[in-house]
């Protein structure tokens, strides 16, 4: 069948007069690419047997070859070029409703365009055998169709003109989008005539005259069109520089949705620039070789790009991930600080986790007496939702600490002392000790808040149950109420290990909330615009107007952060009790202050297996929320830095050999 259709293309597809005929290819080519395509998602594409046909029967390449031409000359490949598979200029937004509108609603077919074309010929499903496929295969395919033989052909001119106006609509656009004004406000060299992206439009340019003339008049300009090549990549790594240079000062200054998504579409267009320079010079030096392979290179881009141009989950997931970077950063800068190295900081850190199990105690008691008012269900999660969030607020203005909220910022410094070991070659060829200490201080330093927070979290509870019996004459707890609060932290009981991992996901997410405020403050500039407020100087004084300025500076991504965990960890019972589904969450640290208050309701009469059962059971929800919002926030760091660790069985080796040499490491702080 195969064969059947390279003879049906063996046509008279050119006039005597060497014109090609008015006839539309496409429907040709689409059942070409239809026995190209695998016909399961686990079979391989037919493309070696084509080659393997054309290269028995090589006057079976002749027709193919024709029918491409054809369609070369029938159509405008500009747009195919300059803009397929880079991003647009209307914005993440707008391209998401592009792209889900035309997913509904097909696209009208442009017969001027070649780009309209090919999505004819493909099919969404195609992007994985396409990217799966060998380059070679591809390269041998055109070596094998021979269209260095048919150069001065309509097609193949009306392709290379295409070509080089592609270049030059590249160029203007890699030129305006160096102007941007976000790109201005953390560059602001960029403006003057000195800003590479404007010497590489120029340049471009210059490439693209000097390459059209010596096609057009066959004199001989290779020399100018090699050095016009070298200055031009001098310019794009200038280009490039200047784009790293703005991604790190956005790390300081912040960085938009816009910011980050411009960043990228112009990095796809200095590469797109890279890639038709290079093909434009090949051709122009008859370097057949890399001109094939540059070919065949561009080719599987396009064919891919063109497959996923409506794939919204692709789109999103690229773009998060630049967003999440950025969140990622700025919380790994904070979860710096909760990684002790010193003894007097593992000291300071165990005292911080003890204030804060004091006060999650109190903000356990307010949630006992919130539920025994007999609110409203909305009025109660709104109660809850405001005691937990000013109870973590509160924790962090005293300088206290929260075991559970620590993972999710310290993952992300986990993360980036990754980057840096892949980024740097020789770091890779040794071992991973700076690592390791890393996670031994980072365990220790999680230990001893775990440690502080529960041991003072169900003193100071009993002591409250307590105070409250002696005042009062009754239990701050009904027998009935601590029975079944002591149900919900059974370690047997169903839902309990599964709520603990709910609450993870609440804390891993309260981890992004803070990340993201300290960019916006950073972003917006929020401190020094509330230096500019008149009335507030005036009446707290400017010094210290200033000192409360630098505070939101340093730490409003905290207070953020606090205040949203929770409305989430209040909320989520609310939301399951909205949908009529069975979510909750559990908190290792109000566990154990819930705890303490039940088993005092109980006069401690209740079996030992009980006891044990709720105390393994409020130790394992540490370990899940712990678990689950480091494995959570981990992830997407690793993923936001695009960070493939290939060493993590060598880490977990190098880990375990620590841990048996020198356990204190990992549990005690250094002598």
């Amino acid at each position: 069948m195969l064969k059947t259709l390279l003879i049906e293309l063996n046509g008279p597809s050119f006039n005597e007069r060497n014109e090609p005929n008015d006839s539309n290819p496409i429907p040709l080519l689409v059942r070409l690419f239809a026995l190209l395509r695998p016909t399961t998602r686990y079979s391989t594409s037919q493309l070696p047997t084509v080659i393997a046909l054309l290269q028995s029967e090589p006057e079976l390449a002749v027709g193919l070859r024709n029918t491409l031409l054809r369609l070369f000359s029938q159509r405008h490949a500009v747009l195919l070029l300059a803009t397929s598979g880079i991003y647009p200029a209307t914005g993440v937004f707008s391209e998401t409703l592009r792209r889900i509108s035309h997913k509904l609603l097909p696209e009208v077919d442009d017969v001027t365009q070649l780009k309209d074309g090919l999505r004819e010929l493909l099919q969404a499903s195609d992007a994985h055998w396409l990217s799966e496929s060998r380059l070679e295969d591809w390269q041998q395919l055109i070596d094998l169709l021979g269209f260095n033989a048919v150069a001065s052909d309509v097609g193949s001119s009306s392709l290379m003109a295409d070509t080089l106006e592609a270049l030059r609509v590249v160029a203007h656009r890699i030129a305006a989008a160096g102007l941007e004004t976000e790109m201005l406000r953390l560059d602001p060299a960029l403006e003057n005539h000195g800003s590479p992206f404007l010497g590489v439009c120029e340049e471009a340019l210059d490439l693209a005259k000097s390459i059209e003339t010596q096609l057009s008049t066959d004199e001989s300009k290779i020399d100018t069109v090699n050095m016009d090549i070298a200055q031009l990549e001098v310019l794009v790594a200038q280009a490039r520089a200047a784009i790293a240079r703005i991604r790190k000062r956005a790390q300081q200054q912040g960085a938009s949705f816009h910011l980050t998504f411009h960043l990228r579409r112009l990095q796809q267009h200095l590469d797109r620039l890279v890639t038709l320079s290079n093909l434009l010079a090949s051709h122009v030096r008859h370097d057949r070789q890399i001109w094939i392979t540059q070919i065949a290179a561009l080719w599987q881009e396009l064919a891919v790009a063109e497959c996923s141009q409506n794939k919204v989950r692709d789109f999103w997931k690229k773009n998060a991930e630049l967003v999440a970077l950025r969140v990622t950063e700025n919380a790994g800068r904070s979860g710096e600080h909760y990684i002790t190295e010193t003894r007097k900081d593992y000291f300071t850190m165990l005292r911080a986790a003890a204030g804060g199990g004091l006060a999650v105690a109190l903000v356990a008691a307010l949630k006992i007496n919130i539920s025994a008012r007999g609110l409203a269900p909305l009025a109660e999660v709104l109660a809850n939702c405001l005691n937990y969030g000013f109870g973590f607020v509160l924790i962090h203005l005293l300088h206290f600490s929260v075991a559970t909220k620590q993972p999710a910022m310290t993952a992300n410094a986990i993360a980036a002392a990754i980057g840096e070991i892949q980024d740097n070659p020789r770091e890779r060829k040794h071992d991973l000790e700076p690592l390791v200490t890393l996670v031994a201080r980072t365990m220790r330093t999680q230990l001893a808040a775990i440690v502080g927070n529960i041991g003072l979290a169900i003193p100071v509870a009993l002591m409250i149950a307590y105070m409250v019996q002696h005042m009062s004459g009754v239990h701050f707890v009904s027998p009935e109420k601590a029975k079944h609060l002591l149900q919900d932290i059974n370690l047997f009981s169903a839902g309990t290990l599964i709520f603990g991992g709910v609450a993870g996901v609440c804390l891993f997410l309260a981890g992004l909330i803070a990340g993201y405020y300290d960019n916006l403050c950073s972003y917006s500039r929020i401190p020094e615009r509330l230096n500019q407020l008149k009335w507030a100087q005036s009446l707290f004084g400017k010094d210290r107007w200033q000192r409360v300025s630098d505070y939101i500076r340093n730490n409003l991504g905290v207070l953020a952060g606090n205040f949203f965990l929770g409305f989430l960890l209040g909320g989520a019972a609310g939301l399951g009790a909205l949908l009529g589904l069975p979510i909750d969450v559990r908190h290792t640290t109000l566990s154990s202050a819930m705890w303490g208050y039940s088993l005092f309701a109980l006069n401690f009469q209740v079996p030992w297996q009980l006891i044990v059962s709720t105390a393994l059971g409020f130790l394992g929800i540490g370990m899940m929320n712990l678990g689950v919002s480091f494995y959570l926030a981990l992830s997407v760091a690793l993923r936001a830095r695009g960070v493939d660790f290939t060493q993590r069985l060598a880490l977990l080796r190098a880990i375990g050999r620590r841990f048996r040499n020198c356990p204190r490491d990992f549990l005690l702080p250094p002598k």
